[in-house]
């Protein structure tokens, strides 16, 4: 019998290196193609992708005029993904998003109601600065990212798979924007933070974008490569090292786990969901970059978009002038050792 369990793990992991070879090849493809239209911006170009690899929703958080909105728009049509986009504005209403239910009359004079889906019911849904919604609509994202279904009028309604919300969000110091709630703010595997391109990619926006003709990427894969692949991911192994990696660093983001820094600058820290989204984007990272199985050093490169926004710190830190990248990469500086 034990004989026959090893052959049925033999073949089984032989079958996960034959599909993940198979998906490099795709991987690559994908980043060719997003390349073609977004410049530089590696770090954030390859966070995006693998929070939907892993099966995940992101936070993009920057500046207007830095290429988000482009962005989210590139994956879909690179993914072959269905999708769309909400404009987010402080008279948005959840109905707006949702879709909401009409009275219809026929010929007789019968009268009934109908579902008129909103713009939600896609694989991709654009939130376009999201923070610039009232929390109220904010919340009616709440049920979808989880549990991928709305309720409407008490009845169930199921999203598309693979549903996925890229969401940009302006600096909360700009006036006319709401801080998310921290519920939501959990329910996005990462926050990726958009920075100002390089010297050199800015140069090529400005050649390659102001001409006549623009590049446009093509699709790669379609919605059932994607979800084969985000299944591929989640049969990655993750050996005990990375594993216990993963609970150390999460729970020393926490106050009262015996770390003293965290005790006085942490106010509350990231729960099991942190640790949870560390290890799916950890096995995406690992087949991004072409490995078969997470390292400790992906865990710790994706500390910061996946913990930053599941901190918050306590008014003395802020008073100070500490932010939560700088709680982190004291984390990650204690973890290297």
């Amino acid at each position: 019998m034990s004989v026959m369990k090893t052959a049925a793990e033999t073949a089984d992991e032989k079958a996960i290196v034959a599909a993940a070879e198979a998906a490099l090849g795709e991987i690559a493809l994908i980043r060719a193609e997003v390349g073609k239209v977004i410049f530089g911006q590696e770090s954030v170009v390859e966070q995006t992708l693998l929070a939907v690899l892993s099966g995940g929703h992101a936070l993009l958080v920057g500046v207007p005029g830095l290429a988000k909105t482009k962005l989210v728009a590139t994956l879909g049509t690179v993914l072959g993904l269905a999708n769309s986009r909400i404009q987010f504005t402080p008279d948005l209403m959840p109905s707006d998003i949702l879709g909401s239910e009409v009275m219809d009359q026929d010929a007789a004079g019968h009268r009934s109601f109908r579902f008129v889906p909103g713009p939600i019911f896609t694989q991709l849904l654009m939130a376009d600065e999201i923070n610039r919604a009232s929390p109220r609509t904010q919340s009616a994202l709440l049920q979808a990212m989880q549990e991928y279904h709305i309720t409407i009028a008490g009845a169930r309604k199921d999203l598309p798979h693979p549903f996925h919300v890229l969401a940009t969000q302006n600096p909360l110091e700009q006036e006319g924007t709401y801080p998310l709630p921290e519920a939501q703010l959990d329910r996005f595997l990462m926050q990726v933070d958009v920075g100002y391109p390089e010297l050199a990619a800015e140069r090529q926006i400005l050649l390659e974008t102001t001409g006549v003709t623009e590049a446009e990427a093509r699709p790669v894969i379609n919605a059932e490569r994607l979800q084969q692949l985000q299944n591929l991911i989640r049969q990655m192994p993750v050996g005990e090292k990375v594993v216990d990696a993963i609970l150390s660093l999460v729970r020393s983001a926490r106050p009262g786990n015996g770390n003293a820094a965290t005790d006085k600058n942490v106010a509350w820290g990231p729960g099991p969901r942190a640790g949870q989204a560390l290890m799916l984007s950890a096995r995406g990272r690992a087949l991004y970059d072409g490995r078969l199985a997470p390292s400790i050093d992906d865990i710790l490169a994706l500390a910061e978009p996946v913990l930053q926004h599941r901190m918050a710190l306590t008014f003395a830190a802020r008073a100070e002038g500490m932010t939560v990248r700088d709680v982190i990469a004291d984390l990650v500086k204690r973890a290297k050792g």
